[in-house]
């Protein structure tokens, strides 16, 4: 769209480590399931998709896959290891970052079966069926547990399903739960920084997206990603100012950094929750 600006929070946007960090002792599985070509980077052996393509500089880039390369036709492949070489502690450190977040991400796979227990705003939460529940709300009620009851959850969400339910329609069910609610503490978190940000904005919508928490564009529409929802409020808060702030400044320089510290002063220690925490696996 002409004239649109949109700025995103990334799942994976910490501030850069300083130079002369060490680099990581082991790292294993470095092979792109797609690999076409291999690299040693400090004696490490990385497999990598290497694609041409019409971009004019050489990009690079790291996903659960592995090391993804791009680069211009007219660039000989001695120009483009050069530049792997160049960026090689950044290259192992990201892919250490992405093979520890998978590590996180399949032991954190969620069983979909009655008592199965998952994060809400930050708590644990039981999920149990309950067919005959007088339901207020839409499909599900949340309800506080008490210290008497055993386990570690503060909640207990009873879902209006049939003990013979399948994993698919426990987890649709509670996936819709999540989904209003994240969409109603979102709307009132935005009301709240709102005024004190001196912004306005106009559209809230949830996204799904793999890789990033948020995005805010010039006209005032902001997209967060619903699995914050499990995350604690202070988290939550966090990326509802930094979407915000760029309704104020539209890029990621001092001026914006400014901005959020207004409001959260201690942002980065709330930013830093967001790469360290681990979240049910959904996909």
């Amino acid at each position: 769209m002409a004239g649109l600006v949109q700025l995103v929070l990334d799942f994976f946007s910490p501030p850069p480590k300083a130079k002369g960090a060490p680099l990581p002792h082991e790292l294993q599985g470095l092979e792109h399931p797609q690999a076409s070509r291999r690299i040693q980077l400090r004696g490490t052996t990385v497999l990598y998709l290497f694609r041409r393509s019409r971009r004019r500089t050489i990009g690079m880039a790291v996903g659960p896959d592995g090391l993804e390369v791009s680069a211009p036709r007219w660039v000989p492949l001695g120009e483009v290891e050069a530049a792997l070489l160049e960026k090689q502690d950044w290259i192992l450190r990201k892919l250490q970052e992405m093979q520890a977040r998978q590590q996180r991400l399949q032991g954190a796979r969620i069983d979909w079966r009655d008592g199965v227990e998952l994060p809400y705003l930050g708590q644990g939460m039981r999920v149990v069926l309950a067919p005959d529940h007088p339901f207020r709300e839409r499909g599900a009620q949340l309800l506080p547990l008490t210290p008497e009851e055993p386990g570690t959850a503060a909640y207990q969400l009873r879902v209006g399903l049939p003990p013979h339910a399948t994993a698919q329609q426990l987890r649709d069910a509670v996936q819709a739960w999540l989904m209003r609610r994240a969409r109603e503490h979102f709307t009132e978190r935005l009301q709240h920084f709102a005024p004190r940000l001196g912004v306005q904005w106009h559209k809230l919508s949830l996204s799904s997206a793999a890789t990033r928490w948020g995005s805010a564009s010039a006209d005032g529409s902001i997209r967060l990603n619903w699995r914050l929802i499990h995350f604690k409020p202070e988290v939550i808060d966090y990326v509802v100012v930094h979407e915000l702030s760029h309704l104020q400044v539209m890029n990621h320089s001092p001026a914006f950094w400014d901005t959020v510290g207004q409001v959260l002063p201690d942002y980065a220690e709330r930013r830093a929750q967001l790469k360290d925490e681990a979240l049910p696996g959904w996909d």
